[in-house]
């Protein structure tokens, strides 16, 4: 009886039948070692929830030595990276509107002067608080490192003892309430549709293979292209409709401001999803099973809502990371969502992010032709 309950013999059969399975499935097995190890670099890594050496805009109007100290007290603490001294407010702002920059400081031109005159000075700081979590913490350095910076500069001087606090006044441009939704909730659209439209096209192939269909659309007298078409055109269909109802419940649930050209954010929305379908088919041809396309999807997902800026401020990740968040779409369309909506941005602002995804979709769309005609084979 206890040989029929249990035998090592046949335990070590069966153990030896899954870790020959396990090695035919190699992209199961590459997945079981990549993600974790994938998870603890980004994790360990590229994911700062403090930010620093941000790019920031130096307009000084005083080019005195106390303007001077101040500056360079504010670049010393690590938040700020003056890659840019505009000559006037315009170029300012249009600075901090196209995201080039998260900070702008203007320094006015009486600030020396009322410094030597023991008057109160102000510094003005506008930062770009479509993402909150990026601003909040080089705000809240400034009054007294820039009260330090200017205590060293009237050291050994009597007056330094009745020197007057800096007014610090800040802008918190795009969201001054600093409310988190206005900044997640349009990500969401995002990560929601390459999520979905990814994982549902990548099982496109992959099923028709596993339910032996794939002989009837070969019988079919249509081409490649045709058949990419016909298996992907549904899925845009059912990302439309995903957009229609997170597009409402942000505006009607969460009132996130719609500032900008609803039309140009349908464009990037449109282009957004047909490079997502294209990819998922791509990985439908990789795939052999449903499984495999599903844990590729998640291989892609992963860097995605990591890298992008979706959960973590995009400048505070370091020089590497950034290089592969440039590479990823989603990184590029809350780039341009979030601008839309949040900061007005017209076509110029955003041009260059939104030809950036239509050449993922033309990349992706080569992808899949070449796969699926070698599938064919």
């Amino acid at each position: 009886m206890k040989d029929d309950f249990f035998s090592l013999a046949r335990l070590t059969a069966v153990l030896v039948k899954e870790f020959i399975q396990m090695r035919r499935d190699r992209l199961t097995f590459a997945m079981m070692l990549g993600v974790p190890l994938m998870q603890l670099v980004l994790f360990g890594y590229a994911i700062n929830t403090d930010p620093k050496g941000l790019p920031a805009a130096l307009l000084s109007l005083d080019h005195g030595r106390y303007a001077r100290a101040v500056s360079a007290a504010m670049e010393n603490t690590g938040y700020y990276r003056f890659e840019y001294r505009p000559e006037s407010h315009e170029e300012a702002e249009a600075l901090i509107a196209s995201g080039t920059v998260s900070f702008v400081v203007t320094i006015p031109s009486d600030f020396g002067t009322k410094v030597a005159r023991g008057e109160r000075p102000s510094v003005l700081v506008e930062a770009d608080a479509s993402d909150p979590a990026a601003a909040s913490g080089a705000v809240g350095t400034l009054g007294e490192v820039s009260q330090r910076a200017l205590a060293r500069e009237f050291a050994g001087n009597a007056s330094a003892v009745s020197l007057p606090p800096i007014e610090i006044i800040t802008h918190k441009r795009y969201n001054p309430e600093g409310i988190t939704q206005y900044n997640v909730v349009p990500g969401l659209l995002g990560v929601i549709l390459q999520m979905t439209m990814m994982m549902m096209t990548a099982m496109a192939l992959t099923r028709e293979i596993e339910r032996g269909t794939m002989e009837n659309l070969l019988a079919m007298p249509a081409t490649p292209f045709e058949i990419m078409i016909g298996k992907i055109a549904p899925y845009v269909g059912v990302g439309a409709v995903q957009v229609i109802v997170i597009l409402g419940a942000a505006k009607y649930l969460f009132a996130v401001p719609y500032v900008g050209s609803f039309w140009l954010m349908i464009l990037a929305i449109l282009v957004f999803i047909v490079g997502l379908v294209l990819l998922g088919y791509t990985f439908s041809t990789l795939a052999r099973n449903q499984m495999q396309a599903m844990q590729l999807t998640f291989f892609f997902f992963l860097p995605s809502i990591l890298l992008s800026g979706f959960m973590f401020p995009f400048r505070g990740m370091p020089g590497w990371a950034q290089t592969i968040g440039e590479i990823l779409p989603l990184t590029h369309f809350l780039r341009v969502i979030r601008a839309v909506m949040l900061k007005g941005s017209d076509w110029p602002a955003v041009a260059d992010e939104i030809g950036i995804l239509v050449i993922f979709v033309f990349v992706a769309a080569g992808l899949a032709l070449l796969r699926f005609r070698r599938t064919l084979d």
